[in-house]
């Protein structure tokens, strides 16, 4: 008989990690990603044939480097339940830092705009409407099927965000101002080795030029032109970015730039304060 017990053991002995093992069980069960206690109650419980053989192919999927995101269909992200797929990226923890440095940020601003860039799945703009239900948050991506997803869970989670389709601050409107901008754009370098194991997400929101700060480049350009005075541009970037992405801040005349670190202790984000006129 192959219990759930057996089940994950057999999947860790794959090379799967415990909690990628016990999301990937859950869904083929039917069961809620957060019903992983309920694993550990019912460890004896006996997986039927055809379970025993989806759960198996989750596995080798799993093991062949497909994120658990894409093979369940759903991502949990700052308390929201994101429907995520190959469209676009699978939502990192990392990510988090950003939306908690943008609602500090906001902390003290009442009714205020926020636009993120590169939205993406919606991640970061959707967990920011959630938390501040009196934001107005504008969202741009520049793939209609990333905006596609993004729209869905906007939907779904009955949250208004308004979306722009267009790259970066190019489909605002001029007149547009906004209290914190946020982005976390693609910032891999487009020969870094690391490339190799997310072969299965979008390279288009990977990758951004010989030393992946491309498009941030273009970001920290125009972002002054949309914030009001005394606005927060919030960038996210690789761990031995944030020196760089500092620098950038600092020659485009915005002001306090810093960096915050994410859980694992890692630069994660880097922003400064808009000194212009706006």
């Amino acid at each position: 008989m192959n219990t759930l017990k057996q089940a994950l053991l057999d999947a860790q002995a794959q090379g799967l990690a415990r909690i990628d093992a016990q999301l990937l069980l859950l869904h083929t069960l039917g069961s809620a990603p957060n019903d992983r206690a309920w694993l550990l109650a019912h460890d004896t419980d006996a997986l039927t044939g055809a379970q025993a053989l989806a759960f198996k192919a989750l596995c080798q999927r799993r093991a062949a480097g497909e994120p658990v995101a894409y093979l369940t269909g759903t991502k949990a992200f700052f308390g929201l339940q994101l429907q995520v797929d190959a469209r676009v990226l699978d939502p990192r923890p990392d990510t988090e830092t950003l939306v908690e440095w943008a609602l500090d940020r906001l902390q003290d601003t009442p009714r205020p705009r926020v636009l993120d860039l590169g939205t993406g799945s919606g991640a970061v703009a959707l967990a920011l409407q959630h938390q501040r239900p009196d934001a107005e948050v504008w969202a741009v991506d520049t793939s209609d099927s990333a905006l596609a997803v993004a729209q869905a869970n906007a939907q779904r989670l009955g949250l208004p965000v308004r979306f722009w389709a267009g790259s970066w601050c190019q489909p605002l409107p001029v007149e547009a101002r906004f209290d914190v901008i946020v982005s976390n754009p693609p910032y891999v370098a487009m020969d870094d080795p690391h490339l190799s194991a997310l072969t299965h997400e979008p390279l288009s929101a990977l990758t951004s030029g010989p030393d992946g700060l491309d498009d941030i480049r273009t970001i920290v350009a125009q972002a002054g032109q949309h914030l009001v005075r005394g606005g927060w541009l919030l960038l996210e970037h690789g761990h031995d970015q944030a020196a760089a992405v500092r620098g950038l801040l600092e020659q485009a005349g915005f002001s306090a730039v810093s960096t915050r670190t994410d859980l694992p202790g890692l630069d994660r984000c880097s922003g400064g304060q808009w000194a212009g006129l706006g």
